[in-house]
């Protein structure tokens, strides 16, 4: 056999193993990115058959994102340190089986607690899937792949409540947790076989730190869950909310002093790291939380079907797919931070323009500018904010920093969530359409407060921010994961 014959055959089977790969990791990272958002347009059908109050729903959301937010970094490193292969198949099998116990689940409680499983499954397999793209790519070819497997996971969050309505409509609500379980048994062989295993030097776990994390934000959260019903001066709601505010400081304080904390406070002394990544906090706060009111305000005051409502929150969620070209453009003319801070105050302006026209019979015209603004804030954040991210930091720091600014967004849904139910619970409630859209007004004027901060923030950045590209990131530490968009 030729010299010449032998490399075509390599490189035949270079190309093959990369394919492979990208299907085997956009799935995946489907699967993953749909389950923020798919279960927004079924929260009233799944309220109507299990039951539970205003803050169950909360949890029936929370419960994913928060221990996503938690164990991103975390999973990334057990990937780098025992084998990604190894773990992005054990969380891929860990999210499969709870999609599973989330679709029989017989009553809220199981619901919520299959949906946290559902989180830490996804948090281990979702920042493997790029790390074990990147093994498998050629470097010239990685950015049309990695462009590849980013629209597979933007075109997920899009159709979430779209594909969570049609399902709840046209079979039920349980369908939307199915929905994973052949996708998962299907793409869990091909993992074993086509994927190479690897591994990341070096890696170091922060046991600590995650636990300190974890335990911080799940108290914050819960003392803003539980504050509404049981009162804010209840015992248990000062004592989550007090104890998780200590736990979080703790965790500052040891990302400050370890020598290799999940989260190196150090990376804040950038003012582009600290106000981008203040930005998207904010921002999710205020869309997350929007979205889960939003939806349930189409079905609940409006009247229209399940999939009626995921038909016309695409003017917002799916914007992104539309104008992110645009953004990436003009990014590249003016800096990132002109654009981020335009997307953020079209978002606000969308928001505040919904918090006036909510009534109890506004037509869907009156309700579409507010949406297309807000879908396009949305598009003109994602992409400059990414790049401003990974340009903020030094190239050795990107995989860190990529992973930080992911788990700060999904931090930012669970608090966002956890914040405007509040808000809305201390103006309305669920009685009557009218004591909805009460509660829903000032709850997205308050979300609406929220991405005007974020907005604020990028004054932090530098005007024209230069700096290294994301291609230098390593691939042992990379876990970059879009979410929302």
């Amino acid at each position: 056999m030729s010299q010449q014959t032998q490399q075509n055959q390599q490189n035949q089977q270079t190309r093959g193993s990369a394919v492979w790969a990208l299907l085997v990791t956009s799935v995946a990272g489907f699967m993953a990115a749909l389950d923020n958002l798919v279960v927004t347009t079924a929260l009233p059908a799944i309220r109507e058959d299990l039951g539970g109050a205003l803050d169950d729903l909360e949890w029936t959301v929370s419960a994913y994102t928060l221990p996503f937010a938690c164990l991103l970094m975390f999973g990334a490193a057990l990937g780098d340190r025992f084998g990604r292969r190894r773990l992005f198949i054990a969380g891929l099998t860990i999210f499969t089986a709870a999609s599973a116990a989330a679709a029989s689940a017989p009553g809220i409680g199981s619901l919520i607690a299959a949906r946290a499983v559902q989180g830490v499954g996804a948090a281990v397999m979702t920042p493997l899937t790029l790390t074990l793209l990147t093994v498998a790519v050629p470097a010239a070819r990685r950015g049309m792949m990695y462009g590849i497997w980013g629209a597979v996971n933007g075109l997920a969050v899009a159709s979430g409540p779209l594909i969570g309505g049609s399902l709840t409509e046209h079979a039920s609500w349980h369908w939307i947790f199915w929905l994973n379980v052949p996708l998962g048994l299907i793409t869990l062989p091909f993992a074993r076989l086509r994927l190479a295993e690897s591994h990341g030097a070096g890696a170091r776990l922060d046991t600590p730190g995650t636990l300190l994390a974890g335990g911080g934000l799940f108290g914050i959260v819960y003392g803003l869950v539980r504050g509404p019903s049981d009162g804010w001066t209840d015992e248990v709601v000062l004592t989550a909310l007090s104890a998780g505010g200590a736990l979080l400081l703790a965790f500052v304080v040891h990302g400050s002093r370890a020598a290799h904390p999940m989260l190196p406070m150090r990376l804040f002394r950038s003012r582009a790291f600290s106000g981008i990544n203040a930005a998207s906090l904010l921002m999710f706060v205020g869309m997350f939380g929007s979205i889960f009111l939003l939806s349930q305000y189409m079905q609940n005051v409006l009247g229209y079907s399940p999939t009626q409502a995921g038909l016309r929150m695409l003017p917002w969620t799916g914007m992104p797919m539309v104008v992110a070209p645009i953004a990436g453009f003009l990014s590249d003319r003016v800096g990132g931070r002109p654009v981020v801070a335009m997307g953020l105050l079209l978002q606000a302006a969308g928001l505040g323009y919904l918090a006036c026209v909510v009534t109890t019979h506004a037509s869907y015209a009156d309700q579409l500018p507010g949406l297309v603004l807000s879908g396009a804030g949305m598009a003109l954040y994602f992409a400059p904010a990414a790049n401003l991210v990974m340009s903020s930091v030094r190239p050795h720091e990107q995989g860190i920093a990529s992973g930080a600014n992911n788990a700060l967004r999904e931090v930012g849904g669970a608090l966002g969530i956890a914040v405007m139910s509040s808000i809305f619970s201390a103006y309305g409630g669920y009685t009557s359409a009218g004591s909805f859209v009460d509660g829903l007004r000032p709850a997205l004027t308050t979300g609406a407060a929220a991405v005007t901060l974020a907005a604020l923030a990028t004054l932090a950045i530098p005007p024209r921010l230069t700096g290294p590209r994301p291609t230098a990131v390593e691939p042992a530490t990379q876990a970059m994961e879009p979410t929302a968009g």
